[in-house]
Protein backbone atom coordinates (compact mmCIF):
# COMPACT_ATOMS: atom_id res chain seq x y z
CA UNK A 1 0.00 0.00 0.00
CA UNK A 2 2.17 2.76 -1.30
CA UNK A 3 0.92 6.46 0.15
CA UNK A 4 -1.58 7.94 -2.24
CA UNK A 5 -0.10 11.17 -4.24
CA UNK A 6 3.38 11.84 -6.04
CA UNK A 7 7.19 11.32 -4.66
CA UNK A 8 8.76 8.29 -3.48
CA UNK A 9 8.25 7.50 0.57
CA UNK A 10 11.47 7.44 2.33
CA UNK A 11 10.72 7.07 6.10
CA UNK A 12 7.05 7.33 8.30
CA UNK A 13 5.80 7.52 11.99
CA UNK A 14 2.64 6.92 13.75
CA UNK A 15 1.16 10.36 15.44
CA UNK A 16 -0.36 8.97 18.51
CA UNK A 17 -3.94 11.02 19.43
CA UNK A 18 -6.38 10.83 21.98
CA UNK A 19 -9.17 8.50 21.51
CA UNK A 20 -7.06 6.18 19.23
CA UNK A 21 -7.84 8.72 16.51
CA UNK A 22 -4.20 8.42 15.55
CA UNK A 23 -2.00 10.02 12.39
CA UNK A 24 0.57 8.87 10.24
CA UNK A 25 3.16 11.40 9.13
CA UNK A 26 5.09 10.16 5.84
CA UNK A 27 8.01 11.60 4.47
CA UNK A 28 8.58 11.74 0.63
CA UNK A 29 11.14 13.12 -2.23
CA UNK A 30 10.85 14.01 -5.70
CA UNK A 31 9.35 16.10 -4.53
CA UNK A 32 10.58 16.41 -0.63
CA UNK A 33 7.73 16.91 1.85
CA UNK A 34 6.24 15.97 4.72
CA UNK A 35 2.62 14.40 4.77
CA UNK A 36 -0.15 13.72 7.39
CA UNK A 37 -2.41 10.70 6.73
CA UNK A 38 -5.57 9.84 8.65
CA UNK A 39 -5.52 5.81 9.98
CA UNK A 40 -8.83 3.42 9.66
CA UNK A 41 -8.26 0.72 12.23
CA UNK A 42 -11.35 -0.80 10.23
CA UNK A 43 -10.24 -1.21 7.25
CA UNK A 44 -6.39 -1.31 8.49
CA UNK A 45 -5.41 1.99 5.75
CA UNK A 46 -4.40 5.41 5.37
CA UNK A 47 -6.65 8.22 3.97
CA UNK A 48 -6.85 8.51 0.53
CA UNK A 49 -5.58 11.89 0.49
CA UNK A 50 -3.00 13.86 3.06
CA UNK A 51 -4.79 15.96 5.97
CA UNK A 52 -1.77 17.89 6.04
CA UNK A 53 1.66 18.57 3.75
CA UNK A 54 4.58 20.71 4.40
CA UNK A 55 6.81 21.01 1.12
CA UNK A 56 10.18 20.92 2.18
CA UNK A 57 12.99 22.42 -0.20
CA UNK A 58 14.48 20.87 -3.47
CA UNK A 59 17.27 18.07 -2.70
CA UNK A 60 15.88 18.10 1.27
CA UNK A 61 14.88 14.43 0.97
CA UNK A 62 13.32 13.42 4.83
CA UNK A 63 15.78 10.85 5.96
CA UNK A 64 14.04 9.79 9.57
CA UNK A 65 11.31 11.21 11.71
CA UNK A 66 11.06 11.33 15.46
CA UNK A 67 7.66 11.89 16.79
CA UNK A 68 7.28 13.53 20.81
CA UNK A 69 5.13 11.03 22.76
CA UNK A 70 2.57 13.48 23.05
CA UNK A 71 1.85 13.39 19.63
CA UNK A 72 1.83 17.20 19.20
CA UNK A 73 5.49 17.89 17.89
CA UNK A 74 8.05 15.86 15.05
CA UNK A 75 11.73 15.77 14.36
CA UNK A 76 12.79 15.62 10.83
CA UNK A 77 16.64 14.87 9.78
CA UNK A 78 17.28 15.89 5.99
CA UNK A 79 19.30 15.34 3.30
CA UNK A 80 20.86 18.50 3.40
CA UNK A 81 22.58 17.75 6.81
CA UNK A 82 19.25 19.81 9.06
CA UNK A 83 17.11 18.81 11.52
CA UNK A 84 13.76 20.45 11.38
CA UNK A 85 11.58 20.85 14.24
CA UNK A 86 7.51 21.18 13.50
CA UNK A 87 4.22 21.43 15.50
CA UNK A 88 0.92 19.72 14.80
CA UNK A 89 -1.90 21.31 15.48
CA UNK A 90 -5.21 19.26 15.16
CA UNK A 91 -8.11 21.75 16.58
CA UNK A 92 -11.69 22.12 15.22
CA UNK A 93 -11.09 18.86 13.04
CA UNK A 94 -8.07 20.57 11.04
CA UNK A 95 -4.67 19.69 10.88
CA UNK A 96 -2.31 21.92 10.33
CA UNK A 97 2.02 21.01 10.19
CA UNK A 98 4.24 24.20 11.40
CA UNK A 99 7.84 24.75 11.04
CA UNK A 100 9.61 25.76 14.20
CA UNK A 101 12.53 27.68 14.74
CA UNK A 102 15.45 25.61 16.31
CA UNK A 103 19.39 26.82 15.65
CA UNK A 104 20.57 23.95 17.80
CA UNK A 105 19.25 21.71 15.14
CA UNK A 106 19.98 23.57 11.65
CA UNK A 107 23.40 22.39 9.67
CA UNK A 108 24.43 20.01 12.26
CA UNK A 109 25.13 17.32 9.53
CA UNK A 110 23.16 14.04 8.05
CA UNK A 111 21.50 12.26 11.01
CA UNK A 112 20.65 8.74 10.85
CA UNK A 113 19.14 8.45 14.25
CA UNK A 114 16.70 10.61 16.20
CA UNK A 115 14.88 9.64 19.38
CA UNK A 116 12.79 10.89 22.19
CA UNK A 117 12.72 9.55 25.64
CA UNK A 118 9.96 7.68 26.62
CA UNK A 119 8.58 10.33 28.99
CA UNK A 120 9.12 13.07 26.33
CA UNK A 121 12.15 15.10 28.41
CA UNK A 122 14.91 14.23 26.29
CA UNK A 123 15.81 14.36 22.62
CA UNK A 124 18.78 12.76 20.91
CA UNK A 125 20.47 13.28 17.89
CA UNK A 126 23.14 10.32 16.06
CA UNK A 127 25.24 11.53 13.20
CA UNK A 128 26.92 10.05 10.07
CA UNK A 129 29.78 11.16 11.52
CA UNK A 130 29.44 9.66 15.08
CA UNK A 131 28.94 12.85 16.72
CA UNK A 132 26.10 12.66 19.86
CA UNK A 133 24.30 15.63 20.75
CA UNK A 134 21.41 15.27 24.05
CA UNK A 135 19.04 17.45 25.08
CA UNK A 136 16.06 18.88 27.17
CA UNK A 137 13.12 19.12 25.71
CA UNK A 138 11.47 21.24 25.37
CA UNK A 139 14.08 23.80 27.11
CA UNK A 140 16.48 22.00 24.33
CA UNK A 141 19.29 22.68 26.95
CA UNK A 142 22.36 21.33 25.63
CA UNK A 143 23.13 18.06 28.11
CA UNK A 144 26.38 16.04 26.09
CA UNK A 145 27.63 16.74 22.69
CA UNK A 146 29.90 14.06 21.85
CA UNK A 147 31.69 14.11 18.67
CA UNK A 148 33.70 10.55 18.79
CA UNK A 149 30.63 9.37 20.11
CA UNK A 150 30.53 6.56 17.70
CA UNK A 151 32.60 6.10 14.22
CA UNK A 152 29.25 6.32 13.20
CA UNK A 153 25.78 5.95 14.43
CA UNK A 154 24.00 2.99 13.52
CA UNK A 155 21.13 2.77 16.17
CA UNK A 156 19.66 4.17 19.34
CA UNK A 157 16.34 3.91 21.62
CA UNK A 158 15.78 5.65 25.60
CA UNK A 159 15.36 3.19 28.36
CA UNK A 160 10.91 2.64 29.35
CA UNK A 161 12.32 5.05 32.64
CA UNK A 162 14.44 7.33 30.66
CA UNK A 163 17.38 7.11 32.62
CA UNK A 164 19.57 5.07 30.32
CA UNK A 165 20.31 5.61 26.28
CA UNK A 166 21.50 2.96 24.00
CA UNK A 167 23.37 3.37 20.83
CA UNK A 168 25.24 0.97 18.79
CA UNK A 169 27.97 1.92 15.91
CA UNK A 170 28.56 1.06 12.22
CA UNK A 171 31.79 -0.23 13.28
CA UNK A 172 29.58 -2.94 15.97
CA UNK A 173 30.45 -1.39 19.35
CA UNK A 174 27.59 -0.29 21.63
CA UNK A 175 27.38 2.13 24.53
CA UNK A 176 25.44 2.97 27.40
CA UNK A 177 24.72 6.12 28.70
CA UNK A 178 23.23 8.34 31.70
CA UNK A 179 20.73 11.01 30.30
CA UNK A 180 20.84 12.88 33.57
CA UNK A 181 24.89 13.62 33.22
CA UNK A 182 25.35 12.24 29.24
CA UNK A 183 28.08 10.08 31.03
CA UNK A 184 28.98 6.77 29.36
CA UNK A 185 27.92 4.19 31.80
CA UNK A 186 29.64 0.80 29.66
CA UNK A 187 30.57 -0.61 26.66
CA UNK A 188 28.32 -3.77 26.03
CA UNK A 189 30.76 -6.91 25.64
CA UNK A 190 30.74 -8.80 22.56
CA UNK A 191 33.14 -11.30 21.02
CA UNK A 192 35.71 -10.62 18.30
CA UNK A 193 33.61 -11.79 15.58
CA UNK A 194 30.64 -9.85 16.88
CA UNK A 195 28.90 -6.54 15.66
CA UNK A 196 26.14 -5.03 17.42
CA UNK A 197 23.36 -3.60 15.27
CA UNK A 198 20.13 -2.51 16.59
CA UNK A 199 18.87 -1.86 19.85
CA UNK A 200 15.69 -1.31 21.87
CA UNK A 201 14.47 -1.50 25.50
CA UNK A 202 12.12 -3.80 26.89
CA UNK A 203 8.78 -2.03 27.64
CA UNK A 204 6.77 -3.82 30.08
CA UNK A 205 8.30 -2.45 32.84
CA UNK A 206 8.83 -6.15 34.15
CA UNK A 207 11.84 -7.23 32.43
CA UNK A 208 14.64 -5.36 32.51
CA UNK A 209 16.44 -5.85 28.94
CA UNK A 210 18.40 -4.92 26.05
CA UNK A 211 17.36 -6.70 22.83
CA UNK A 212 20.13 -6.24 20.57
CA UNK A 213 20.71 -8.00 17.02
CA UNK A 214 23.91 -9.19 16.91
CA UNK A 215 25.88 -10.57 13.27
CA UNK A 216 28.22 -13.02 14.76
CA UNK A 217 30.28 -14.08 11.14
CA UNK A 218 27.48 -15.26 8.69
CA UNK A 219 24.75 -15.71 11.50
CA UNK A 220 22.13 -13.29 12.66
CA UNK A 221 20.89 -13.05 16.38
CA UNK A 222 19.07 -11.32 18.62
CA UNK A 223 20.91 -10.88 21.95
CA UNK A 224 19.54 -10.05 25.11
CA UNK A 225 21.31 -8.13 28.33
CA UNK A 226 20.80 -7.40 31.78
CA UNK A 227 20.31 -3.97 32.40
CA UNK A 228 21.23 -4.29 35.72
CA UNK A 229 23.96 -5.95 35.34
CA UNK A 230 25.25 -5.30 31.42
CA UNK A 231 25.66 -8.68 30.96
CA UNK A 232 24.50 -10.28 28.11
CA UNK A 233 21.88 -13.80 29.38
CA UNK A 234 21.59 -15.21 25.84
CA UNK A 235 20.68 -15.10 22.34
CA UNK A 236 18.50 -16.42 19.84
CA UNK A 237 18.20 -16.57 16.36
CA UNK A 238 15.06 -15.63 15.40
CA UNK A 239 14.68 -13.37 11.76
CA UNK A 240 17.69 -16.19 10.22
CA UNK A 241 18.86 -13.38 8.04
CA UNK A 242 20.55 -9.95 8.52
CA UNK A 243 18.14 -7.36 10.11
CA UNK A 244 17.84 -3.81 9.09
CA UNK A 245 15.70 -2.18 11.59
CA UNK A 246 14.07 -3.33 15.04
CA UNK A 247 10.92 -2.05 16.62
CA UNK A 248 9.38 -2.88 20.02
CA UNK A 249 5.49 -1.98 20.99
CA UNK A 250 4.55 0.23 23.36
CA UNK A 251 3.45 -2.19 26.12
CA UNK A 252 6.61 -4.07 25.28
CA UNK A 253 4.59 -7.27 24.22
CA UNK A 254 6.30 -7.81 21.23
CA UNK A 255 9.32 -7.36 19.29
CA UNK A 256 9.67 -6.79 15.46
CA UNK A 257 13.03 -7.41 12.97
CA UNK A 258 12.20 -6.09 9.36
CA UNK A 259 15.31 -7.97 7.25
CA UNK A 260 17.26 -5.66 3.97
CA UNK A 261 15.21 -8.09 1.83
CA UNK A 262 11.58 -6.75 2.98
CA UNK A 263 10.65 -9.70 5.80
CA UNK A 264 9.47 -8.96 8.80
CA UNK A 265 9.24 -11.17 11.92
CA UNK A 266 7.38 -10.47 15.05
CA UNK A 267 8.35 -12.13 18.52
CA UNK A 268 6.34 -12.47 21.97
CA UNK A 269 8.80 -11.20 24.64
CA UNK A 270 7.46 -13.11 27.24
CA UNK A 271 9.31 -16.41 25.62
CA UNK A 272 11.25 -15.22 22.66
CA UNK A 273 8.78 -17.37 20.23
CA UNK A 274 7.78 -16.29 16.56
CA UNK A 275 4.03 -15.60 16.34
CA UNK A 276 3.86 -13.69 13.12
CA UNK A 277 6.41 -13.81 10.17
CA UNK A 278 5.82 -11.61 6.60
CA UNK A 279 8.26 -13.11 4.19
CA UNK A 280 9.11 -10.93 1.09
CA UNK A 281 6.25 -8.10 2.58
CA UNK A 282 8.74 -5.46 0.37
CA UNK A 283 9.57 -7.54 -2.09
CA UNK A 284 13.24 -7.91 -1.98
CA UNK A 285 13.75 -4.25 -0.99
CA UNK A 286 15.64 -3.31 2.41
CA UNK A 287 12.56 -1.72 4.77
CA UNK A 288 13.62 1.72 6.37
CA UNK A 289 11.00 2.11 9.30
CA UNK A 290 9.52 -0.30 10.92
CA UNK A 291 6.98 0.61 14.15
CA UNK A 292 4.44 -0.72 15.44
CA UNK A 293 0.54 0.85 15.77
CA UNK A 294 0.35 2.65 19.58
CA UNK A 295 -3.25 1.18 19.83
CA UNK A 296 -3.48 -2.04 17.98
CA UNK A 297 -1.09 -4.89 16.63
CA UNK A 298 -0.49 -3.75 13.12
CA UNK A 299 3.23 -2.57 11.91
CA UNK A 300 3.81 0.38 9.84
CA UNK A 301 6.52 0.12 7.52
CA UNK A 302 8.30 1.67 4.42
CA UNK A 303 10.88 1.06 1.71
CA UNK A 304 11.95 3.35 -0.85
CA UNK A 305 10.44 0.89 -3.83
CA UNK A 306 7.10 -0.06 -2.47
CA UNK A 307 5.83 2.72 0.01
CA UNK A 308 4.43 2.61 3.26
CA UNK A 309 2.51 -0.85 4.49
CA UNK A 310 0.11 -0.76 7.03
CA UNK A 311 0.51 -4.88 8.08
CA UNK A 312 -2.34 -6.39 10.77
CA UNK A 313 -0.26 -8.99 12.98
CA UNK A 314 -1.56 -12.51 13.30
CA UNK A 315 -0.82 -12.34 16.97
CA UNK A 316 -3.09 -13.31 19.90
CA UNK A 317 -5.86 -11.19 20.56
CA UNK A 318 -5.49 -8.70 22.89
CA UNK A 319 -8.20 -8.38 25.79
CA UNK A 320 -10.76 -5.50 25.91
CA UNK A 321 -11.81 -3.54 28.26
CA UNK A 322 -15.40 -4.33 28.09
CA UNK A 323 -14.46 -8.31 28.06
CA UNK A 324 -12.32 -7.93 31.54
CA UNK A 325 -15.30 -5.76 33.12
CA UNK A 326 -17.28 -8.80 31.59
CA UNK A 327 -15.15 -11.42 33.44
CA UNK A 328 -15.10 -9.22 36.71
CA UNK A 329 -19.47 -9.30 36.52
CA UNK A 330 -19.38 -13.15 35.74
CA UNK A 331 -17.04 -13.39 39.16
CA UNK A 332 -19.27 -11.53 41.02
CA UNK A 333 -22.25 -12.85 40.67
CA UNK A 334 -20.68 -16.73 41.03
CA UNK A 335 -19.82 -15.46 44.46
CA UNK A 336 -23.81 -14.46 45.12
CA UNK A 337 -24.78 -17.77 44.08
CA UNK A 338 -22.30 -19.25 46.24
CA UNK A 339 -22.93 -17.16 49.17
CA UNK A 340 -26.82 -17.83 48.05
CA UNK A 341 -25.85 -21.71 48.62
CA UNK A 342 -24.00 -21.55 52.09
CA UNK A 343 -26.89 -19.62 52.86
CA UNK A 344 -29.52 -22.28 52.64
CA UNK A 345 -27.69 -25.02 54.11
CA UNK A 346 -26.31 -23.06 56.81
CA UNK A 347 -28.08 -24.85 59.54
CA UNK A 348 -26.44 -28.46 58.29
CA UNK A 349 -23.91 -26.93 57.29
CA UNK A 350 -22.90 -25.44 60.68
CA UNK A 351 -24.48 -27.42 62.32
CA UNK A 352 -26.10 -25.24 65.38
CA UNK A 353 -28.41 -26.40 67.59
CA UNK A 354 -31.83 -24.48 66.83
CA UNK A 355 -34.36 -22.98 70.25
CA UNK A 356 -38.03 -24.08 69.88
CA UNK A 357 -38.44 -19.79 69.73
CA UNK A 358 -35.83 -18.99 67.31
CA UNK A 359 -35.92 -18.76 63.18
CA UNK A 360 -34.18 -21.62 61.55
CA UNK A 361 -31.72 -19.32 60.04
CA UNK A 362 -31.06 -15.14 59.95
CA UNK A 363 -33.97 -13.42 57.97
CA UNK A 364 -31.81 -12.63 54.51
CA UNK A 365 -32.64 -8.93 54.62
CA UNK A 366 -30.55 -8.69 57.98
CA UNK A 367 -27.66 -10.16 55.79
CA UNK A 368 -27.78 -8.30 52.41
CA UNK A 369 -29.66 -5.64 53.00
CA UNK A 370 -33.87 -4.91 52.24
CA UNK A 371 -33.05 -2.99 49.14
CA UNK A 372 -30.64 -5.52 47.68
CA UNK A 373 -33.55 -7.96 48.29
CA UNK A 374 -36.20 -6.00 46.56
CA UNK A 375 -34.28 -5.55 43.77
CA UNK A 376 -33.66 -9.03 42.84
CA UNK A 377 -35.68 -11.89 41.70
CA UNK A 378 -36.12 -14.19 44.44
CA UNK A 379 -39.55 -16.41 43.73
CA UNK A 380 -37.57 -19.53 44.42
CA UNK A 381 -36.79 -18.69 47.87
CA UNK A 382 -38.37 -19.89 50.43
CA UNK A 383 -38.58 -17.85 53.48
Amino acid sequence: MDAPGQGTVTCAAWIRRPENAHLVVVGKSKPSSLEIFSWNPITTSLSASPQAKYELGEGDDPVIIAVHPTGDELVCSTSAGDCKLFELDSREGKIKLTSKEQHLLQEIGLQKCLAFSVDGTRFATGGVDGCLRLFEWPKMGAILEEPRAHKSFQDMDFSLDSEFLATTSADGSAIIWNTSDGTPITTLTRNSDEKIELCRFSKDGTKPFLFCSVQRGNKPLTAVYDISTWKKVGHKRLLRKPAAIMSISLDGKYLALGSKDGDICVVEVKNMGVHHWSKRQHLGSEITSLEFCPSERVVLTTSNEWGVMATKLTVPADWKDWQIYMLLLGLFLASLVAFYIIFENSDSFWNFPIAQDQDARPVIETVVGQQYVENMDLDYVEF
